[in-house]
Formats: structure tokens, C-alpha cells, sequence
């Protein structure tokens, strides 16, 4: 799955649960619109109980669309967000695709054929209305397949309360990063900076730094360029500035997942980190006054930010093209996005919907992130070597920064390994 929202593992019973469930009753109307349908939908749990479960959100979306569709049923199975993926990947190689899925990634079965792009599927009219940065991210070769769902960004959050203590203004710089971290240390802060480059989210917050530093991982024509120039200086400057003088607490970046970091921040131990909206919730929640600004860059706030998305996607196996589509028209409603968005502290994937949230004075908290989007930079969902290629810079990308290591080393061989990967697809 992407990375937009922070959730928590409940196991494999609910997956293993509705895999009793699976079978596609959709031999009737396919393509032609005629006759009953019942379209088999699979979509993530976003939520962190029964009480704010997925699970209802999908039903009335289902409910509201069966009522004006009559003869198309909608057959809803949502499944933990660590199971979907998988679970979904094995409908597929059993033959008993569903015929909507929403999930973390579609470039595999993009690339298989398997996919209707939203050319076959959506009105002109929703897909004109996704925000540029996110339609262009679900496209292969010029075409879209993906169709993004909900959406986060990031800024640099702040303890207002810890950087007072120390006389500190918010950081603009990567210089102001060092030097306010180490003030912060001399005031006895546990994590000045909080660096988590563990395997949970390591290739989310590696691009976060990347694009502050005027890189990122692929090039202008698309190509994987993990190692250039300017990705080495960003890490050698991370590493000398920030945690070869201690300044990133007591836990090595390598080994510091970001839930980990998440806690820290919401227990004021942390003076700051990069964070999305569900933190800033879960931290004023606790108490924290949260400040926010653009990420540092080397020579000022960075332009645009890193932008994290899941996806919906629409599969050809059972010929219900138009029914589909229909359904996609109707679930991106500024109404349903809305509600979605809202319910989980994630922002709309539509341009009217993030106009109506940014307009609305009760969103007002959610404004830098709304602004952030437009000009976001996603990882290269794309590509289907990426599943690949993150798993590379989760594992691998923490020894970067170590005290001792050579980064370009590091970067070198997971651009290697990167190459490797895009050549085998």
C-alpha cells in the first residue's frame, strides 16, 4: 500500500475471512449493459477499528450507487490495508479477479493487460477533474491506468512548545535544521531531529530529503538516477550534519521505523520531523502544539513536496466495462471524496473537492498540505520494478547515513540493484 495514512496490523483473520468470499458474480450483463450485475469490489481498511472501519464507508457508497443504477449491485469486501495487496494479487493469479480494486500499486497488472484505462472507463468530465500531478502518476506509457484515490503530503513538523524553550524560530534552511537541532540537544531534547530511515517507511522519507536537496530518484525522462550527484551531497550533508553530531536521538536512523518516531513526536519527544496530517491530529490530540512549514531545503523551503498516493483501478477479466465506469464516475463525487478524505485527515484526488476543503473554515489546519499537493513529486508508482526498488531502499538506504559509511557507496549499489530491477520488468 502507499504510505498516506499511519495504521496498525489487526492480523490475517479478516483476510482470510473474506477470501471465503471472493467469487465474482458478474456472468450476466458485462459490456453490452444488459441485464443484472453485481460488480465485486476490493478496497483497504484505512481505519484503526470497527469504529471507523472502511468497511462502512464503501457500503454507502454501494448503497447510494445501487439505488440510482438499478440491474448493478455492488459486492463490497474491504480487507486490512498490510493484506489487501496481497490478497488481491492472488484473486488475480486464481482467475478470480475483482472488478474493482483499491489498493497500493497498479503498474503490475497494468503492464499484464489486465487493467481498463480510464480512457474505457471514466467520463471526460472525472477524469479532468484529478489533480495533474496525481493522474500523471497513474499513467504507463502516456496512458492512464490508475486512478488516485486519496492523497497526503508532508511538511516539517515542529514542537512550538520545545523549539520557545530553546529561543528558536521555525527552520528554513538545512542549516537552521542543524543549528536548531543542536539547541535543542543542549536543552536536553531526546530526538532533536528524528531521522527514520527504518524499514517501515525508509523510501518516503528518503525522498522527502532527496527533493529538498534538488534530486530525487528518477531523472527528466523518467530513468532511475538514485545515485546522482546531488543525492550523494544530500546524504553526505545528513550524515555529517545531523547524525554524525548526535543530533537525531538515540536510536541510528537505519533502525528507527517511522511509527516509532511518530510515538516519539506525540510524547514531545522530538523537536522535529517530517509528518502528514493524521500526525498533526494525533499530536494536538496529545497535546502538542504543532508548527509546520515547508521543507528545508539546502538554500530555502523546497519547492513542492513528496506526495504519497493509493489507487483505484477497474479489471478486465469479467467484461463489466460499463458498469465500472459508472461506478467510478459516481465514487468520485465531490460528496463521497469528501467524506472519505475527511473521515481519515487524507486530502481529495480531485480538484473540485480540494478547492471545497480549502474554502471550508473547518479544514483550515489541512491548508500547507493542500497547497503542498498540486506540486507534489510521488515515487514512481509507474514503474513495476518500483515494488522492487523500495524494498531495495528500505533495507539499505539507513547505512547511508551512518558515521564512517560512504554514501555514494550505499547509493551506488542501490542504483545498481535499482538497474537490475527496471531491466528484468
Amino acid at each position: 500500500m502507499g504510505e498516506a495514512v499511519q495504521r496498525r496490523y489487526t492480523g490475517l483473520t479478516a483476510a482470510v475471512a473474506a477470501l471465503g468470499m471472493t467469487v465474482v458474480l458478474a456472468g450476466c450483463g458485462g459490456d453490452s449493459g444488459s441485464g443484472d450485475v453485481t460488480l465485486k469490489l476490493v478496497a483497504a481498511d484505512y481505519g484503526t477499528g470497527p469504529e471507523n472501519s472502511s468497511e462502512k464507508y464503501w457500503s454507502g457508497v454501494a448503497s447510494g450507487f445501487e439505488k440510482k443504477n438499478p440491474g448493478i449491485k455492488v459486492d463490497v469486501t474491504v480487507l486490512h490495508w498490510k493484506d489487501v495487496d496481497r490478497e488481491v494479487a492472488e484473486m488475480v493469479k486464481a482467475g478470480k479477479a475483482p472488478d474493482i480494486a483499491q489498493i497500493g500499486a497498479y503498474a503490475d497488472y497494468a503492464k499484464a493487460g489486465k487493467l481498463y484505462s480510464a480512457d474505457e472507463t471514466l467520463a471526460i468530465r472525472t477524469t479532468a477533474n484529478f489533480l495533474p500531478s496525481l493522474a500523471e502518476a497513474g499513467k504507463i506509457d502516456g496512458t492512464q491506468y490508475g486512478l488516485p484515490f486519496v492523497a497526503s503530503t508532508r511538511l516539517l513538523f515542529y514542537n512550538k512548545k520545545l523549539f520557545g524553550q530553546a529561543g528558536l524560530d521555525a527552520p528554513q534552511t538545512w542549516d537552521d535544521i542543524s543549528a536548531d537541532a543542536a539547541a535543542l540537544k543542549a536543552k536536553g531534547v531526546t530526538y532533536p531531529f528524528a531521522l527514520p530511515l527504518g524499514e517501515e517507511e525508509a523510501q518516503a522519507e528518503t525522498l522527502m530529503w532527496l527533493l529538498s536537496g534538488g534530486g530525487g530518484y528518477t531523472d527528466d525522462v523518467g530513468a532511475y538516477d538514485i545515485d546522482s550527484a546531488e543525492n550523494v551531497a544530500t546524504f553526505r550533508w545528513m550524515r555529517d550534519n545531523l547524525v554524525g553530531k548526535g543530533l537525531t536521538g538515540p536510536v541510528a536512523p537505519g533502525k528507527l521505523d517511522r511509527e516509532r518516531a511518530f510515538k516519539a513526536f506525540t510524547a514531545g519527544k522530538v523537536g522535529m520531523l517530517n509528518g502528514h496530517p493524521t500526525l498533526m491530529d494525533e499530536a494536538e490530540a496529545k497535546g502538542i502544539d504543532v508548527g509546520m512549514v515547508p521543507l528545508p531545503g539546502a538554500d530555502g523551503p523546497t519547492e513542492g513536496s513528496m506526495g504519497v498516493a493509493d489507487w483505484m483501478m477497474g479489471f478486465k477479466q469479467n467484461g463489466n466495462r460499463q458498469a465500472i465506469g459508472k461506478f467510478f464516475d459516481f465514487a468520485y463525487s465531490d460528496e463521497n471524496v469528501l467524506e472519505f478524505a475527511e473521515e481519515y485527515d487524507l486530502l481529495p484526488v480531485t480538484g473540485s473537492a480540494s478547492a471545497a476543503m480549502e474554502a471550508d473554515a473547518k479544514h483550515k489546519k489541512l491548508r500547507p498540505f493542500l497547497e503542498a499537493l498540486p506540486n507534489s513529486t510521488l515515487t514512481p508508482y509507474g514503474k513495476t520494478s518500483w515494488a522492487t526498488v523500495s524494498e531495495t531502499i528500505k533495507k539499505k538506504v539507513g547505512s547511508a547515513v551512518a558515521p564512517g559509511n560512504n554514501p555514494e557507496s550505499v547509493l551506488g549499489t542501490i542504483s545498481t540493484e535499482a538497474a537490475q530491477a527496471e531491466a528484468a520488468e
